[in-house]
């Protein structure tokens, strides 16, 4: 996790998805978001090879408590067959952007 020069936090999950690593993740968000309440969200799934369901919940459930919180959550998803299963869990597609470490 670290805070843009924006203000926005920048949390950067690695490798793939395990139970222990989805319920870190998902306390990291909740307390940002509840918390912190930085500018924004940016969550970089740029070093994640895939999600699981419990990871893809929390992400999608940020984007709600972010929206409550008045804290947009965003999402740099590195394949487009991730960004589809992000939607289809309700992110709305304009926050899910493409990696900026890929063409």
């Amino acid at each position: 996790m670290r805070t843009a020069d924006d203000g926005s936090v920048v949390i950067s999950p690695h490798g793939a998805g395990d139970p222990v690593r989805a319920g870190e993740l998902r306390h990291a968000l909740v307390h940002l978001l509840r918390r912190v309440r930085p500018l924004r969200v940016i969550v970089d799934l740029s070093d994640v090879p895939d999600l699981d369901p419990f990871d893809v919940g929390s992400v999608a459930a940020a984007c709600d408590l972010g929206d409550d919180h008045q804290v947009p959550v965003f999402v740099r998803s590195p394949s487009g067959a991730m960004t589809d299963r992000l939607t289809a869990a309700g992110i709305p597609r304009q926050r899910v952007s493409p990696s900026p470490h890929r063409p």
